[in-house]
């Protein structure tokens, strides 16, 4: 297959270019018929939000024995469970010392499933069955006599030895009633005593043998569809969860525990583990193999939603202490619009300078950097909307300030490039064999600056809380664009460019001329060699030059001469 021409390659990077931005604006213009708009969403700074007081209870009661340590830990989960995305920017902070609450400032207005998202424990722990039943309380005519109640007779050997079974366990077991709504608080259950717990529908209840496993042996979750024993997808929703090692190990030998049980009797309910959410049975499934691997799934019919609201709860943590709502009330911008106006001006005033100086130093081809920035600002705006619907994505004022800095960036990497293809020119270069060349130098140049400042910003990103978040994740994103725009977009306008009679040429404005930059090309076109002129000497002849002049420092015989 023969190589594609630089004209051609560079009239395809074009239409990529065009084609990406039509892309986005489509989705940008689907979204807004899915709750979406066209402009960006703006954090709690630029726009106001939503104000939540969090009172913490222990063991049910008001400010009882919470320490800073816990608040601490559960401003920490709070955040990271709203802020889900990374990039929302809620502030979550605790006011120790004046009713040791927790503030949490959400942008734009709350809705149910965030407000039950901020209050959830998201307690796990898993117990092995050692009795089930129909949800409803016993008849009192059909309850066991009491001549008739288990008497342990030994020690229990392991957690699902029925020798747990207390009678007072067996009486309470009997009494609850499931359909009434009412479960077990998970802060007053002892993790290791056995339990009497309802499914979370109150269909079956249970008595329950010691935990065995925690949240906290949890390293990590996720959602996704359930897939049957032939792999086959069944369009319900379920929660993915890794363990630690250790919690590996355990899990194997409650595994192998449960499916020598289901070996022995298949019907004993022994053979199933209960998995629970702050004191609610969410599942209860018979082990059907031993797993060595530390990977299982939660079912429990969720929709998509709840499936995924779990996974985060898991995967961010158990709170060290349940919350109740004491306040909720709208507050305004914290900086407002003016800010943003400023910030917005700040920004069209550095572009402004940034274009003045590439037309002072660059001539025409300053042109071609405007329009490298006005493109890059239209990927930027077009994926800043379109991250606002898919992941939350709010623009703050330091999100504003990380664009505004994108400009210098995003001008230094035309700038290598034209100075680039003036190296190229002045060593005696073709002006359209400049550009190819000098962009070989440059794109390597390019590619290592935009690394470092993509790590940079990861990096930012990862260690800072709050609004640094909104700069470090612009300055990333701005890069990325930057690196999209170069090599879409400035590299082919300058190679087509190249190609024309006035660039082509290098006429005096064009920025390319070779006589303002103190050279005169080799060749000329149409069979045109260049003069002698003496101010003016080419790579090759300053190497033959150099060649001449070694040759003249050897002295010695012909032979020697030769050698050397």
């Amino acid at each position: 297959m023969a190589k594609r021409s630089p004209l051609t390659a560079a009239r395809g990077a074009l239409v990529s270019m065009v084609l990406l931005m039509i892309v986005m604006a489509a989705g940008i213009f689907g979204t807004t018929h899915a709750g979406g708009s066209w402009g960006p969403k703006l954090a709690l700074d630029l726009s106001g939000g939503t104000q939540m007081i969090l009172s913490p209870k222990v063991n049910g009661s008001q400010n009882e024995s919470v320490s800073q340590e816990q608040l601490n830990q559960a401003v920490e989960i709070i955040r990271q469970r709203v802020d889900g995305a990374g990039v929302s920017e809620a502030e979550v902070t605790t006011s120790f010392g004046s009713g040791n609450n927790v503030v949490v400032s959400v942008p734009g207005t709350i809705s149910a499933e965030t407000r039950a998202l901020i209050q959830a424990s998201a307690n796990m722990s898993f117990r092995p069955v050692l009795a089930s039943g129909s949800g409803a309380a016993t008849p009192q005519e059909s309850r066991t006599p009491d001549d008739k109640l288990p008497k342990p007779d030994a020690e229990p050997k392991d957690n699902s030895d029925k020798n747990w079974i207390t009678a007072e366990l067996q009486k309470e077991y009997e009494a609850k009633d499931c359909t009434a709504g009412h479960n077990e608080d998970a802060e007053n259950q002892d993790p290791g005593k056995p339990i009497v717990a309802c499914s979370t529908d109150g269909t079956e209840k249970y008595i329950l043998g010691r935990v065995e496993l925690s949240g906290n042996d949890i390293a990590t979750a996720s959602h996704s569809q359930e897939s049957s024993g032939q792999g086959v997808t069944t369009g319900r929703w379920g929660v993915n969860i890794e363990f630690k090692d250790q919690g590996v190990t355990t899990f194997k030998d409650v595994t192998s525990r449960l499916n020598s049980i289901r070996g022995q009797n298949p019907a004993d309910p022994r053979s199933r583990f209960a998995i629970m959410l702050d004191g609610k049975v969410l599942s209860s499934p018979t082990s059907q193999a031993v797993i060595s691997d530390g990977k299982s799934q939660i079912t429990g019919n969720f929709t998509e939603d709840q499936a995924k609201a779990l996974a985060d709860q898991l995967k961010y943590g158990a709170l060290p202490i349940s919350f109740s709502i004491q306040s909720e009330q709208q507050i305004s911008a914290t900086l407002g619009s003016e800010q943003l106006k400023v910030g917005l001006l700040t920004g069209l005033i550095g572009l402004l300078l940034v274009f003045i100086y590439s037309l002072f130093q660059y001539r025409l081809l300053g042109f071609v950097t405007m329009a490298s920035l006005i493109v890059a600002g239209i990927i930027s705006y077009e994926a800043i909307v379109l991250l606002g619907w898919a992941l939350n994505y709010r623009l703050s004022l330091a999100g504003v300030a990380g664009l505004i800095v994108a400009i210098g960036a995003t001008a230094d990497s035309f700038i290598v490039y034209f100075e680039r293809i003036r190296d190229e020119i002045r060593a005696g270069r073709t002006i359209p064999s400049a550009v190819n060349h000098g962009w070989k130098r440059a794109s390597r140049t390019i590619l290592a600056s935009k690394a470092v400042n993509l790590l940079a910003a990861v990096v930012l990103y990862v260690v800072s809380v709050g609004s640094v978040k909104g700069f470090a994740f612009t300055l990333g994103l701005t890069a990325i664009a930057d690196l999209i725009v170069v090599y879409l977009f400035t590299h082919p306008t300058l190679t087509l460019l190249a190609n024309t009679r006035y660039f082509g040429k290098g006429y005096r404005h064009s920025g390319l001329s070779p006589e303002s930059l103190g050279a005169t090309p080799l060749y000329r076109g149409a069979g045109r060699f260049r003069k002698p002129d003496e101010d003016y000497v080419s790579i090759a002849e300053r190497r033959r030059a150099a060649r001449a002049a070694e040759d003249k420092d050897v002295t010695g015989t012909p032979e020697e001469k030769k050698e050397a």
